[in-house]
């Protein structure tokens, strides 16, 4: 029997009972199409950071590096520990360290879910370039606390980096509808993002099936809100796309349906697959968290990894219960009640 070993981090907050929750439907659609599911949990968090001083221990990347992929609950617990310090020392180093250069959000409306806008036939697909850009890390801070203080913050985009998602995009509208968004903002960024203008332009030759076109940040935000159905395929850069997906999560019905996939298209390194909900602070131990984003999540490892057909049956239990009505209001279900129906359904 084919076996994967994946490296599950819950997190902090939310992000446990998620993990348990997803994993207990990964576990049983992996036993119904004929593969394992090797789990090995890891404890590293904001709670880790506070008994440690690290948000994972030194050799944790060299841990994680011999695991088929990861699954992270959630990371973060701002009351007790700064974001900046659980981002860069957590999320951030795997995803730089792997070179899980592409980050991919799928926004389409679930059955039986109902977003804010009035229509519900879009199906958009957002790849966020992940490890340079505007979240290098580059910069720093002088004379702190004077009158004198000066912040510098560079963004940083090259054209390995730039080109690769390019192209990871154009492959990915060539096998969805053949639409492409590029969004920038060239008309007030004039170096760094005329520069991904330019290579786009000189991609866009080698796929002439591959319709592409040019959108500033500002305009690409309205026409998610106005016409979402007219776009496939959106690629931006790491501080765009994050704003653009979770616009994209709010017009799919909010942050619980919002599952994510970071990925090394190159496969010599994990790739890791989280909910971009966050580890919800605000309602931690409530158990009225929606699975659904990490389960989701799930299903797009299980597709990563060449289990098509299980990461299907997962979907399709997914839409099975919010067809049902189950999951599909924020704090209406239980945890154990959504997760007991993607069981059944599944």
């Amino acid at each position: 029997m084919k076996s994967y070993r994946i490296a599950l981090i819950p997190g902090d907050g939310i992000g446990r009972d998620m993990t348990a929750a997803a994993w207990s439907m990964l576990q049983k659609a992996a036993k119904a199409h004929g593969f394992a599911l090797e789990g090995t949990e890891f404890p590293w968090s904001c709670a880790f950071y506070k008994q440690t001083g690290a948000m994972m221990p030194a050799d944790g990347i060299e841990t994680l590096r011999s695991f088929n992929a990861i699954l992270l609950g959630a990371v973060g617990w701002p009351a007790e520990v700064p974001d900046s310090v659980s981002l860069h020392g957590l999320l951030l180093p795997i995803r730089k360290s792997f070179v899980q250069y592409a980050n991919i959000r799928p926004h389409r409306l679930l059955a039986g879910v109902e977003g804010p806008l009035k229509t519900t036939a879009f199906d958009i697909l957002c790849i966020r370039e992940n490890t340079e850009g505007e979240y290098s890390g580059a910069g720093g801070r002088i004379h702190q606390g004077t009158a004198d203080e000066v912040a510098v913050e560079t963004s940083i985009f090259t054209r390995k980096g730039v080109e690769r998602i390019l192209r990871f995009a154009f492959e990915q509208a060539r096998s969805r509808r053949g639409k492409l968004a590029s969004v920038t903002k060239s008309n007030a960024q004039k170096y760094s993002m005329v520069f991904w203008d330019d290579v786009t332009r000189q991609l866009s030759a080698e796929y002439p099936d591959v319709e592409v076109t040019s959108y500033h940040i500002d305009a690409m935000a309205a026409r998610m809100v106005m016409a979402p159905e007219t776009l496939d395929v959106v690629v931006a850069s790491n501080l765009f796309g994050d704003i653009l997906t979770d616009l994209g999560a709010a017009i799919q019905g909010g942050l619980g349906f919002a599952a994510s996939a970071n990925i090394n298209p190159e496969r010599n390194a994990p790739s890791m697959f989280e909910p971009v909900h966050g580890s919800a602070p605000d309602i931690a131990h409530l158990g009225i968290a929606n699975p659904i984003a990490t389960v989701w999540s799930g299903a797009m490892m299980l597709d990563h990894l060449g289990e098509k057909d299980a990461a299907t049956a997962v979907m399709t239990a997914i839409e099975a219960v919010t067809e049902n009505g189950i999951g599909t209001v924020p704090g209406k279900d239980r945890t154990d009640i959504i997760t007991a129906a993607l069981l059944t359904a599944l």
